[in-house]
């Protein structure tokens, strides 16, 4: 269980909808199944279904100095009910690249 749930506000998080919990792939955080991806510049790549076209996560494109990939997971694929509690978190991706105080909003408040 993810402790929070990020809306960034960049222009590819608006667009998607999309509230992620990250993590580090092969970690705490896995993906299965066949996707496509859209490679955005040379940082990110956004995985899709290639059935229905839902944005299912993103991977970095490059290691960080530990050698890990971080991945984003996009939460408002599960059932809300088990991650209703989440806090929100707030990422200025569009202006800033900074996080955002937080505004006490949990998923519930989005969802229900």
């Amino acid at each position: 269980m993810p402790d929070g749930a990020t809306a960034c506000n960049c222009t590819a998080c608006r667009r998607h909808g999309a509230l992620w919990a990250y993590g580090y792939e092969g970690e705490v955080v896995r993906t299965s199944g066949a996707t496509k991806a859209y490679v955005r510049g040379p940082f990110l790549g956004f995985h899709f279904c290639p059935a229905c076209g839902v944005v299912a996560y993103w991977r970095s494109q490059e290691p960080n100095d530990e050698g890990r990939l971080r991945v984003g997971v996009n939460l408002r694929l599960t059932e809300p009910g088990p991650i209703a509690h989440l806090p929100i978190d707030h990422f200025d991706g569009l202006e800033k690249w900074e996080d955002l105080p937080q505004d006490g909003k949990c998923v519930r408040d989005l969802w229900f």
